[in-house]
């Protein structure tokens, strides 16, 4: 049937639930059906596929570790300087660490190996690249999940809810 995504009362994402946890929080009047896509659980009753708690849910902020795995995922996969699309990426600091360069977000991104080799221990002004976008930390782990979703084409109509993730 599907996945739901459920806001907190802001209206920020909170997580992806299934469709039957989501029912339940429906029927005990826990949360508030935001979005439908027309399909049916009975003639009155459509199947969510976005809800909104009715109670503010404060959520502790943890720090996404910053892997490999993480910065290909943010990156989609993709050379953020020619925009090679694969799995055979590296990764690369775009401030060299020989040169001061730190393990952060911000400095890392994913690159082929072609880029890579040409880039060098330059920067990517010095290298004569640019990067499609600008490397940033995610906000939440929630991010990646999203992102699958949307990148998919399925739950096309989260997208209004989750911008800037």
């Amino acid at each position: 049937m599907g996945k739901v995504l459920v806001l907190n009362a802001s209206y920020e994402p909170l997580n992806i639930t299934s469709w039957k946890r989501a029912v339940v929080l429906l029927l005990k009047e826990k949360a508030e059906q935001v979005e439908h896509n027309g399909k049916m659980l009975s003639p009155n009753f459509p199947l969510p596929t976005v809800i909104r708690l009715r109670q503010y849910i404060r959520v502790p902020y943890t720090e996404i570790p910053l892997t490999r795995r993480h910065v290909l995922q943010r990156d989609e996969h993709t050379c953020q300087y020619c925009g090679y699309h694969g799995d055979d990426l590296t990764l690369d600091h775009v401030l060299p660490r020989s040169r001061g360069g730190k393990d952060t977000w911000e400095n890392i991104v994913a690159a082929c190996v072609r880029c890579n080799v040409k880039k060098g221990n330059r920067t990517p002004k010095e290298a004569q690249l640019l990067l499609r976008t600008n490397p940033r930390r995610p906000y939440s782990s929630l991010y990646f999940e999203l992102s699958k979703y949307l990148r998919n084409g399925s739950h096309q109509e989260w997208r209004k809810y989750t911008i800037g993730l």
